[in-house]
């Protein structure tokens, strides 16, 4: 097929290799993932996940609990438990990513990933390291406080899903909640920004 001869693996630095089942596998980086390219966001190609990636990959994710809010096809989730992660939740209210989602972590061979249909509110009395959203701008905007409920202090929160002049908007609701802002990646335009909860 045309679109899977047009459709490339990502190669993050030597860290990691994201590719599609129909690809060949590449043993020269300390991680592979594997995604299903269907029609959920989220297969690495965009400059929001790869920025994502990009700082998990410098990240300590050894024992954290972990929440990916928006999870698309599952990547970061998948990602944060090959680091380390001794738990994940994944959310997306997009029934399509749901299963995608699903299907990629098999496709992985992983555990302890747990995927919910739904948002924000789908969040009980759990309580997280690390908080993964790439979503866009007005999501993040209105669901920081949520988010916030859940992240243990000195927990950290990886946003994505922005442009450059939306990041002032984001550091004032993160601020808010007590977070700050401790680095920040851009790639044509585009923003992910790790933050730190007090």
């Amino acid at each position: 097929m045309k679109w899977e001869k047009d459709y490339t693996p990502v190669k993050i630095g030597m860290k990691l290799f994201v590719r599609a089942p129909f690809h060949k596998k590449d043993s020269g980086y300390r991680h592979e993932i594997i995604i299903e390219p269907q029609m959920s966001f989220g297969t690495a190609h965009h400059e929001t996940t790869r920025l994502m990636l990009e700082m998990m990959g410098d990240m300590d994710f050894r024992d954290k609990h972990v929440l990916d809010m928006g999870c698309g096809t599952g990547v970061l989730a998948i990602y944060s438990n090959k680091l380390g992660a001794s738990n994940v939740i994944a959310i997306d209210n997009d029934e399509w990513a749901y299963n995608n989602t699903l299907h990629n972590i098999e496709l992985n061979d992983l555990r302890h990933i747990f995927v919910i249909m739904g948002d924000s509110t789908s969040l009980t009395d759990e309580s997280f390291d690390v908080v993964l959203a790439n979503i866009n701008r007005n999501i993040l905007l209105d669901d920081i406080s949520a988010y916030d409920k859940h992240l243990n202090a000195g927990g950290t929160a990886l946003l994505s899903g922005f442009y450059e002049e939306d990041l002032e908007k984001i550091c004032q609701a993160a601020g808010k909640a007590g977070w700050d802002l401790s680095e920040k990646k851009t790639l044509n335009n585009w923003v992910a920004a790790r933050f730190t909860k007090e």
